[in-house]
């Protein structure tokens, strides 16, 4: 492999898509980003276009081979790592989509998971799948759109449609026609059995989904590539296409938490707290998700518990965009340092419900607690502690299932930018918070398992030196403080349940 020089991952987001090249010390040597639109129909619909999204793609992999001395030659092997659960039909002769994509914080299938659940509760598949049933995964998206749109209707029933998380969208426009997925997005459907990592035909009947629409299930990290990369595409050279993650998972593996225990937490648009739990699945008594982390070649499903945040670094968005609080979201840190505390104010953003532990599609956002004395400063600190709060819901859930207590937090994401953030994170939960020297984890995890499949690495065991850590912080905040703020915490969320009828 002396030729190849480089790892490349191409990372679908929610808010846009980002090409890296790094090289064997798992670096990134160069990197392109480009912002997607976000199209809100009507309240609680979020949909993205695909055909926008695949073009993104091949323009961001276009500006670094443009900008940089690297020949399409010296790149071992592609990884994509993608927003899961967004939906996506498209039809297999024309390519294009039916629909625009359904993202992953819709709203729109609360009523069929509501009779789904009707007969054996919002936890009647957890045991097969892992999953409640909510608005987040992709097989109610699918039962929607098969149900509302026409054109997929019909494409559905004469064997014409696709069906794919972006994963799968990209892939299959790279390779010109590979229809593939890997089970850390095909868990995430409803209709992957956990166990046997295929599709579950009963899943499939109560979703109203046919078999000619799902994508092959493979490896997350495949010596035998899923495809090349199309000679006329935007690499204008046939590369491998190796290694599939969903876009957590691939931040477990870049944060090398590779032994049962190992945690780390990503803040993006949501956040994500995942846990590697071994070779075997924890079903979770207390809100959490049951998921692949991630899959190598022919050895065993290494799997996770997950706890999902819908809100995170959307809500400093909001405050940018909708309160006009802040001009540019890193002026969220300086407002915040404002104000001594929160003065007292709590901040739920429960924007889509709330997500794990509580699952409640009828919780609404709230602010309480103001007086004359809050002003914006505080209402800036109350929405950064909430992303910390709701991570201690999850580290707390995470404990009780199975039995291991946390000593560390590994991060990564924007939002790990926020000293006062990261700091009151390791504040609320007691332990030491770490961040990598390489911030671009999810990316990194991608290159990895891709340069892992094409032995550009030979083991997990050599990935695992190459993490560094750039920053730490550490507990400082008396116990007894800590309990008096996650009180209030908690108050405010029991506030906020129940609102939407």
């Amino acid at each position: 492999m002396s030729e190849k020089k480089y790892a490349a991952a191409i990372d679908q987001g929610t808010t846009s898509s980002r090409f890296i090249i790094f090289n064997h010390s798992g670096e990134p040597v160069i990197s392109s980003q480009i912002e997607h639109k976000q199209i809100y129909p009507r309240a609680g619909y979020v949909e993205h276009d695909a055909a926008e999204i695949w073009a993104n793609v091949c323009e961001c992999i276009r500006q670094c081979l443009a900008a940089s001395a690297i020949k399409p030659a010296e790149i071992c092997s592609i990884g994509i790592t993608n927003q899961r659960e967004t939906t996506v039909v498209w039809d297999k002769n024309s390519g294009k989509p039916l629909y625009n994509a359904v993202v992953w914080q819709d709203l729109r299938t609360a009523d069929i998971c509501a009779a789904l659940a009707k007969s054996g509760g919002i936890n009647r598949f957890q045991k097969k799948t892992g999953l409640p049933l909510a608005t987040y995964f992709s097989g109610p998206k699918l039962k929607w759109l098969i149900e509302n749109v026409p054109a997929i209707k019909k494409a559905a029933l004469s064997g014409d449609a696709l069906f794919g998380t972006m994963d799968s969208w990209i892939t299959w426009n790279l390779t010109g026609g590979s229809h593939v997925t890997d089970p850390t997005n095909a868990g995430r459907t409803m209709m992957m059995d956990l166990k046997t990592l295929q599709w579950d035909k009963k899943m499939m009947e109560v979703f109203g989904v046919p078999p000619s629409m799902l994508p092959s299930i493979r490896p997350s990290s495949d010596p035998e590539p899923y495809g090349m990369t199309k000679a006329d595409g935007p690499f204008g050279a046939e590369i491998p296409v190796m290694a599939i993650l969903g876009d957590q998972q691939a931040a477990l593996f870049g944060q090398a938490c590779f032994f049962p225990g190992e945690a780390k937490n990503t803040y993006g648009t949501g956040c994500f707290l995942l846990m590697n739990t071994g070779t075997k699945p924890v079903i979770s008594r207390n809100g959490l998700l049951t998921t692949v982390g991630y899959k190598l070649g022919s050895s065993p499903a290494v799997y996770a518990l997950e706890g999902s945040i819908a809100v995170a670094g959307s809500l400093v968005q909001w405050l940018r965009d909708k309160l006009k609080l802040i001009n540019a979201s890193p002026e969220i840190n300086e407002l915040a340092m404002q104000a001594e505390d929160n003065g007292g104010v709590y901040f739920v953003p429960a924007f889509s419900g709330l997500f794990a532990p509580h699952w409640r599609p009828d919780a609404r956002g709230l602010i309480i607690g103001m007086t004359h004395f809050t002003g914006a400063a505080h209402i800036a600190r109350a929405a950064l502690e909430a992303v910390a709060y709701q991570a201690r819901e999850i580290f707390e859930a995470m404990s009780k299932d199975s039995g291991i207590k946390l000593s560390l937090l590994k991060v990564d994401g924007g939002m790990t930018a926020s000293d006062i953030l990261m700091q009151f994170q390791a504040d609320m939960l007691g332990v030491a918070v770490v961040r990598p020297k390489v911030a671009e984890t999810t990316a990194l995890g991608a290159a990895y398992a891709a340069g892992l499949a094409a032995g550009f690495w030979k083991s997990t065991d050599e990935l695992k030196q190459n993490w560094r850590l750039s920053k730490q912080w550490l507990p400082a905040m008396p116990a007894e403080k800590r309990e008096k703020y996650f009180a209030g915490w908690k108050k405010a969320v029991a506030r906020s349940i129940g609102w939407e009828e």
